[in-house]
């Protein structure tokens, strides 16, 4: 007997059998539009879909992000640093203890991003280096399930988030991170909602075959190192001004090789920025004002696809 739950921006859809629960979310971000129009569409595309299990969508995580078109609510807080967030706190408070209560009730938890105004990022399925062995291993399977170019692990210490919160509940759990910057990117949308699938099918609740990607195809990072996944804190700003940058997400760049100058339209001074390590570009400021010290962008430490491990210092 299929029943279903929803709201405004909230719907459950069970399949017909018992099965694994698995929850979706995007908006945790309010300026990060494609994977609220994935998340929507997959609401109206599963139903009557699932042969087992149940799937709960939440299309627009933070409703008051969302309505500043920001990434933080209007008491200026990032949902994604204050998990699991107190139901008698602010507007992001009571939020990430909404949502946290939501993945601590899933089987598996799929967290859903793009780089906002300020970053474009190349495509990758991301997850925290779980200890639990069994753990990690669900999440690097759901991340491969995502078929998306780029696999990474990251320090699994960081509080706050909502992988945090899975984390901490022993729940398997993934994040996406694609695209950014302005403009509607339909791609991005196309592979969310084709991963989601592709992750049901993986994970038995649609029963048709999987469609995965060879992983020898992928870069697959695993980087145990402190704050490995830290986006804003990478290859930082050396000065204020204008940045223009020479390199594109996606491209391997060598060391040395330049990243983009600074320009600054008051003075006149050109601060030239180049990359220090080789690698994948992964993620590319495109908000063009910076001040020193914002992050201008990050490069994995991998030039051709297969696995590499990062280990501690």
């Amino acid at each position: 007997m299929k029943e279903n739950t929803e709201n405004r921006f909230y719907k459950r859809i069970d399949g017909v059998l018992p099965g694994s629960h698995v929850l979706l979310t995007a908006g945790v971000h309010g300026d990060e539009y494609e994977p609220m129009l994935a998340a929507r569409a997959l609401m109206d595309e599963l139903e009557g879909k699932l042969a087992a299990g149940r799937v709960t969508i939440v299309s627009v995580v933070n409703e008051s992000a969302y309505e500043r078109a920001n990434r933080c609510g209007a008491d200026g807080l990032d949902l994604a640093r204050i998990c699991p967030g107190n139901p008698d706190g602010s507007v992001s408070e009571k939020t990430a203890s909404w949502i946290s209560s939501l993945i601590q009730e899933a089987d598996y938890y799929v967290d859903m991003h793009t780089g906002g105004l300020a970053y474009d990022i190349f495509p990758l399925a991301g997850y925290m280096l779980h200890p639990s062995p069994d753990v990690l291993e669900k999440q690097q399977q759901m991340a491969i399930a995502y078929n998306l170019p780029i696999v990474w692990g990251t320090d699994h210490r960081p509080n706050g988030r909502t992988l945090s919160v899975a984390r901490d509940a022993n729940i398997p759990a993934i994040y996406l991170e694609y695209g950014g910057g302005t403009g509607l990117r339909e791609p991005v949308v196309a592979a969310y909602k084709d991963g989601f699938i592709n992750l049901l099918k993986h994970l038995n609740l649609i029963a048709e075959p999987v469609q995965t990607a060879p992983i020898a195809e992928r870069f697959w990072v695993e980087d145990h190192r402190p704050d490995s996944g830290y986006l804003q804190a990478k290859m930082p700003s050396p000065a204020d001004g204008v940045f223009v940058a020479a390199v594109k997400p996606g491209e391997v760049v060598r060391p040395g090789q330049v990243w983009g100058q600074i320009l600054d339209p008051v003075s006149g001074i050109r601060t030239e920025v180049t990359t220090e390590l080789g690698g994948l570009a992964f993620l590319l400021r495109t908000s063009v004002k910076v001040k020193e010290g914002d992050a201008l962008g990050g490069i994995l430490p991998i030039d051709k696809p297969g696995k590499r491990i990062s280990k501690n210092g």
